[in-house]
């Protein structure tokens, strides 16, 4: 969220002050992602002591916060866990936010730093150890589990029909109309090759695993002394594996490296795995198909966001740039490249 939510800075210091015990003085702020339902801030103590503050509107997971705790409990160092109040629970509510207190961690994310070949490999070994990790079949019950839904299909497809004859006055809102209707066929034969990946998956039967299943560079936090860490679990999942790897070498915005480079050096840390080449192509194109749907709500739908409405156009329109998420999700295509499974290996 990159404009500030309608809620008094005091409120929150309030908030902070009885649920957690934290002697909050002052709170920034902080433009940062785009999720319009998140804010985050900078809280600081009467000592001096920083906390990370995550406001969630509407309806709260709370694996979100249950599954961090459980990773760093269990020594995954590249977890953040958050705070808990002074009750014990891992979040406490205000008006028609929930508010999440964290550890404040110095450091840049995957957008603002390329990640060396060190924190590529770290990256492959932190998300092979959340793959594998022992939950409590309690936890595990409450995570909900892929249904390759056709909802943003559907949705895009409503979207590209509508802007065909619907007029609108917000200026991001004309922009992306011209723009979904200039990619009218692209953006319906990415529909369709999502529909048809999507039946071939479900027709495997494949293994479902915990997911993080948002690990974009925004999502990748390093701090002082190339500290690594994967924050932001408000969707997690059941799911086939490849719902993550598709981030690696899926042109998803980290730079550095190229995609062949990206894959060679994080498989070196994540180890042996057989890939299904049909799972990695539906989940880059349902990606991006979930990109214009949800952006498009918000732009055709709301006149909410300020300056998250030109944020959101420009996320849009990115997917298309060469060597960018459609030109990866077809490379990873095995229709159009004849190639059906793969191994990745440490010494792919």
């Amino acid at each position: 969220m990159l404009e500030k939510p309608a809620i008094q800075d005091e409120d929150i210091i309030v908030c902070l002050r009885n649920a957690y015990e934290a002697a909050v003085v002052q709170i920034t702020f902080l433009p940062l992602g785009a999720d319009v339902n998140t804010a985050v801030y900078r809280a600081i103590t009467n000592d001096g002591t920083l906390y990370f503050v995550k406001l969630r509107r509407g309806v709260f997971d709370q694996t979100s916060v249950a599954l961090p705790k459980l990773f760093s409990d269990q020594g995954i160092a590249q977890i953040i866990a958050p705070l808990t109040t002074k009750t014990g629970q891992l979040w406490a509510s205000l008006d028609n936010f929930t508010v999440i207190l964290y550890p404040f961690v110095e450091g840049h994310d995957g957008y603002e730093v390329d990640l060396s070949d060190r924190l590529w490999h770290d990256f492959g070994v932190a998300l092979k150890r959340i793959h594998t990790a022992v939950m409590p079949p309690a936890l595990t019950r409450r995570i909900q589990r892929e249904t390759f839904s056709p909802h943003w299909r559907e949705r895009v497809k409503m979207f590209v029909e509508c802007v065909e004859d619907h007029a609108f006055d917000d200026p991001a809102a004309i922009k992306l109309a011209a723009f979904l209707k200039a990619r009218r066929i692209e953006i319906l034969d990415l529909v369709e090759r999502a529909e048809r990946n999507a039946q071939a998956l479900q027709a495997r039967s494949p293994e479902f695993i915990l997911c993080h299943s948002d690990i974009h560079p925004g999502n990748i936090l390093i701090g002082a002394n190339d500290a690594f860490y994967i924050v932001d679990w408000d969707n997690p999942i059941l799911a086939p594996k490849e719902r993550d790897l598709m981030f690696i070498g899926g042109g998803q915005g980290f730079g550095g490296h190229t995609a062949q480079e990206e894959e060679m050096l994080f498989y070196r840390g994540y180890g042996q795995t057989h890939i299904d080449r049909i799972g990695l192509a539906y989940y880059r194109y349902e990606r991006i198909i979930q990109d214009i749907a949800a952006f498009s709500e918000q732009l055709f739908l709301t006149r909410e966001g300020g300056e998250d409405r030109e944020q959101a156009l420009g996320y849009v329109m990115s997917n298309f740039l060469p060597g960018n998420t459609i030109e990866r999700a077809y490379a990873a295509d095995p229709t159009l490249n004849g190639c059906v499974t793969l191994e990745r290996s440490e010494e792919s």
